[in-house]
């Protein structure tokens, strides 16, 4: 993060461009954002909320500026983010739009959409990441909602039918149902399981990977059903990565 430098920081804390690596990301000063896009959100939250050693981790942050937009502009805090140049801003809108009331699952999917399929990867995962909540709460409502996204065009609205229905996952709540007992979230991951591209593949093989460190046995029949229906290179890629912790 010391490695950005102050041209760079200004520009992103500014909103006139996006952070072009984590470090950038990590480094941007959220109170100082929020100030060029309202004013008004920004006082409800710290004066200052940049990344680095004592400060707030960046989830945290997401989720306090998320908040302070929801409070000051209501459901209109939505369409001031979600086209916003900075993939910051971006971010904000996954995040108001996972935490704003008054939305069904089916609403908050149908809004985060386009940000799933930002092309943006930080957004990206900002998209998952700020529904995952809702995901947890209505599980079997998710699972139904979502398996129309694996026959997307875009990889990345097929990838993230997976990726934010992972039972453990990254920077966000585990989905203990899934851990438990996998098998629900086997359609969504079924018609994935030859998938072309390989941002689609790590995802379906880290999704197995997380259900393999509780439910090691169930893994490895999926993967022995999918190579001997879909003998492929990328089943093979995928069923590998898979099982990449149980393996001998």
């Amino acid at each position: 993060m010391a490695d950005v430098d102050a041209k760079t920081l200004d520009a992103l804390n500014a909103g006139t461009i996006e952070s072009a690596t984590l470090a950038e990301l990590l480094c941007v000063d959220f109170a100082a954002l929020l100030r060029t896009l309202s004013p008004k959100a920004a006082k409800l939250v710290p004066a200052t909320l940049a990344g680095g050693e004592g400060g707030l981790g960046i989830t945290k942050r997401m989720e306090m500026v998320a908040r302070a937009l929801i409070d000051t502009h209501g459901h209109d805090a939505i369409d001031m983010c979600i086209a916003h140049t900075s993939d910051s801003v971006r971010g904000w809108a996954c995040y108001t739009i996972g935490h704003i009331d008054g939305l069904s699952l089916k609403q908050r999917l149908a809004l985060i959409k386009p940000l799933a399929d930002d092309p943006n990867s930080g957004v990206r995962e900002w998209a998952w990441i700020g529904l995952r909540p809702r995901i947890a709460a209505e599980l079997d409502r998710s699972l139904d909602l979502l398996l129309p996204w694996t026959a997307s065009k875009s990889p990345n609205i097929r990838r993230y039918a997976s990726e934010i229905t992972r039972p453990r996952g990254v920077w966000c709540v585990h989905l203990d149902t899934l851990k438990r007992n996998p098998a629900p979230g086997l359609p969504i991951l079924q018609p994935l399981n030859a998938d072309p591209t390989k941002y689609v593949q790590d995802s379906v093989a880290n999704w197995l990977n997380d259900a393999s460190k509780s439910n090691p046995e169930w893994v490895k029949k999926v993967c022995a059903a999918w190579l001997k229906e879909s003998p492929t290179r990328q089943t093979e890629r995928i069923c590998r990565r898979a099982m990449r912790t149980i393996a001998p």
